[in-house]
């Protein structure tokens, strides 16, 4: 089974765990899918960590490149047309499916169904902080290759969270030779394992006033300042389809179908916080919505 001549059965946007998961699926069950990334890679934020993801217990010791190896090549393998490099600029919805236009694509793509696997991006302390991967010199925003590559060698360093990230990378910053660690935290969210491992003396609990440019925190001056806050969408690309939003911006979903508010559309993975987010949880969150496709289109036969 297939859609007719240049029009597919589901556009995925989004070549991450969810997406990848959601292609080669809907491509094994013998359906016609295609996948538009924006990256030049595939991966999403598995391309961007260079550690060992240790909870992901399908690929033991493996990076997060090495992982992202091996969507690529499952995605090759399942014989799934991929655009890389191409930004998605808007999605429009049609009688018969749903246009799908953006830079990097020679023409628009048509398709019955839309998958949205967008992911996340870092939290700022503005707004543009998170595609910009940086506020200020010496700000670093969100973990990944940038926190790597920083020399935290007897530097004072700040970490603005309260969650496991913030925690991972104070710890990290200790590990690679920083003078001096301090966490600011408006509430405690972090792990207790995390938690413990860090001097309760280097924790200021409660609210606290950040100058990115000076690189103060509270007036107090340092080499790094890291901001861990979390993550938004990225899914400005579809405000027009008027889907329905969780408190925090993610895109609602059905837990059965990952369908979302607009018939035909789904969303998977970290756009739409469906489920506690790593590699493992996205990939079946693809799967959940490949097989929902599946299930309609055979429906209407």
């Amino acid at each position: 089974m297939s859609a007719g001549k240049g029009k597919y059965d589901a556009a995925i946007i989004g070549g991450g765990p969810a997406g990848v998961s959601c292609a080669v699926w809907l491509a094994r069950l013998g359906l016609a899918p295609v996948l538009v990334e924006a990256s030049e890679s595939i991966g999403g934020l598995c391309r961007r960590n260079p550690f060992v993801d240790e909870w992901n217990a399908s690929l033991p010791a493996m990076t997060g490149p090495e992982v992202a190896d091996n969507l690529a090549l499952s995605l090759a393998q399942a014989g799934v047309p991929t655009h890389l490099s191409c930004v998605v600029e808007g999605v429009r919805l049609v009688a018969d499916g749903f246009v799908v236009a953006g830079t990097g694509l020679a023409e628009p793509l048509r398709a019955r169904y839309l998958v949205l696997a967008t992911g996340v991006r870092a939290r700022g302390l503005f707004p543009q902080d998170g595609r910009t991967g940086a506020a200020a010199e010496g700000v670093l925003i969100g973990p990944g290759a940038h926190v790597v590559a920083q020399d935290f060698h007897g530097k004072r360093v700040a970490v603005l969270g309260g969650g496991d990230n913030a925690f991972e990378n104070a710890l990290y910053a200790q590990e690679r030779g920083a003078a001096s660690v301090r966490v600011y935290a408006r509430s405690l969210r972090a792990q207790r394992q995390f938690v413990r491992r860090f001097d309760a003396g280097n924790m200021t609990l409660g609210p606290y006033t950040v100058d990115p440019a000076a690189r103060t925190v509270n007036g107090e001056r340092f080499d790094v300042i890291m901001v861990f806050y979390g993550w938004e969408p990225c899914t400005q690309f579809a405000d027009g389809l008027g889907l329905h939003r969780s408190a925090r911006g993610f895109i609602a979903t059905d837990m059965q179908t990952a369908q979302t508010s607009c018939a035909g559309v789904y969303a998977i993975g970290e756009v739409a916080q469906r489920q506690h987010p790593c590699v493992v949880t996205a990939l079946a969150d693809g799967v959940t919505a490949a097989k929902a496709i599946q299930a309609r289109i055979e429906a209407a036969v």
